[in-house]
């Protein structure tokens, strides 16, 4: 009766958490966008303790700091973001246009010759159409969130709230997490506090190391595309960056768009293709031979499948609350499959009850 007790009332409290999420997601953003501010500065702000600067010296030290990195890059960025991105919308249609065009010169005699130059048409008239009301539906997103009221209204709310719950986070964090600590169960406090210092090095890595990879990988592939002379290099370079915490996802949208956009500006010129391609292919393997071993590591111990199916699943359920929170929450139920499967693995279900004893042992050895 007691376990039964205690499943159900973790059970009772993980819906909880799931109703409070899915009812306030539209009101959640700057205060979850706070938490991960928080999270990521504290150790900072703990270190500066160490320097003995007092905690609220260190809290307003930091958080200034990083509102005046993040406003001067907001506002040299921004403007060069918004032109570059309202005018590749407008310059996507001519693109594929172009791209149509050269696939129906280069490749029109090897459909000749296979029958299939109808075929060839059918498809280049669909994929222009496709891209066509693409196009319009993706401009006509751009112009309301620009013009829109209720999102300007919520950006506002992110940039100004975000820093002011971030610091009271920061300010009272080491007293939450005693608090919280305090509240554990006796019974289970040692276990639970191993499961949340795995939980902490895991998403925590994740976190700062991801961050970081991406920045890097969003200026590489800004500047170097911008230097190359790409068409709005920068816009598609930051866009690789900022969506590179997907696996595979980021640095694919851009390979795809670069190409498509080298190939429509620089045909027949090889030259410059292929000069955009080398770029992406040394920020692959920057990222892959260099970053992420140094930076990452096995920190979030996810198969990326997993990870992409947590961002699309929390997304679907919590909006974008839910893509904010996807990655933490999908290394600590990581973290608890694991823990739950060793269990498994050193109980009487999978061993029988004759070989329990010796595979409690053989779980528990050093």
């Amino acid at each position: 009766m007691t376990l039964q007790r205690q499943i159900s009332f973790w059970i009772t409290c993980l819906l909880g958490l799931v109703a409070f999420l899915y009812l306030f997601s539209s009101v959640l953003t700057p205060f979850v966008a706070a938490l991960i501010l928080a999270y990521l500065l504290d150790p900072l702000v703990d270190w500066l303790e160490r320097m003995r600067l007092g905690r609220l010296t260190a809290t307003l030290l930091v958080l200034l700091l990083f509102v005046l990195i993040f406003v001067v890059v907001l506002l040299a960025a921004m403007p060069l973001m918004i032109n570059q991105t309202s005018a590749l919308i407008a310059k996507l249609p001519e693109y594929v246009t172009r791209l149509q065009t050269l696939v129906a010169e280069q490749g029109g005699p090897l459909f000749e010759r296979f029958g299939g130059t109808d075929r060839l048409k059918e498809i280049q008239g669909q994929l222009g159409s496709s891209v066509g009301e693409g196009a319009k539906w993706l401009g006509g997103i751009v112009t309301s969130l620009l013009s829109g009221g209720h999102v300007i209204l919520n950006l506002i709310s992110l940039l100004v709230l975000t820093p002011v719950v971030a610091f009271y986070m920061i300010l009272d964090w080491d007293h939450m997490v005693a608090k919280v600590d305090g509240w554990l169960p006796r019974d289970h406090r040692d276990t639970i506090r191993e499961l949340i210092t795995e939980m902490d090095r895991s998403v925590a890595g994740f976190l700062r190391g991801q961050a970081t990879i991406c920045l890097f990988l969003g200026l590489f592939y800004a500047i170097a595309l911008s230097l190359a002379g790409l068409h709005f290099g920068f816009v598609i370079g930051i866009i690789s960056g900022l969506i590179g915490f997907i696996p595979y996802v980021g640095s694919l949208t851009g390979l795809l768009l670069s190409v498509g956009v080298a190939i429509a500006q620089f045909w027949p010129d090889w030259t410059m293709i292929l000069v955009i391609l080398g770029i992406f292919g040394a920020g692959q393997f920057l990222e892959g031979n260099v970053l992420q071993p140094k930076l990452l590591g096995h920190a979030l111990g996810l198969h990326p499948v997993w990870l992409m199916f947590a961002l699309l699943a929390f997304g679907s359920l919590f909006g974008f609350v839910g893509v904010m929170i996807a990655v933490p929450l999908a290394a600590i139920i990581g973290v608890l499959v694991r823990f739950a499967l060793r269990q498994y693995l050193a109980s009487p279900v999978f061993h029988g009850y004759r070989g329990s004893k010796a595979a409690t042992d053989e779980a528990n050895a050093p």
